[in-house]
């Protein structure tokens, strides 16, 4: 496609809602995924430790 100024490549033939908004969704989406997988790693890993120590304890208290 050709487009003779900024203003008709943004407006996309008339699916400018449609196609930015779907850039828009996908980089959202590109954001927020690997951040919310950071957050679940951490919750995890807080998640074994908190295990690990209960078990740790118990062990100590069942030795008493």
């Amino acid at each position: 496609m050709q487009w003779n100024s900024v203003g008709e490549f943004f407006a996309m033939g008339g699916y400018a809602l449609y196609v930015w908004g779907s850039f828009g969704a996908c980089l959202l989406l590109m954001i927020a995924e690997p951040l919310l997988a950071r957050h679940r790693l951490t919750e995890v890993r807080k998640s074994l430790i908190r295990e690990r120590l209960a078990d740790e304890l118990e062990l100590q208290q069942k030795s008493r």
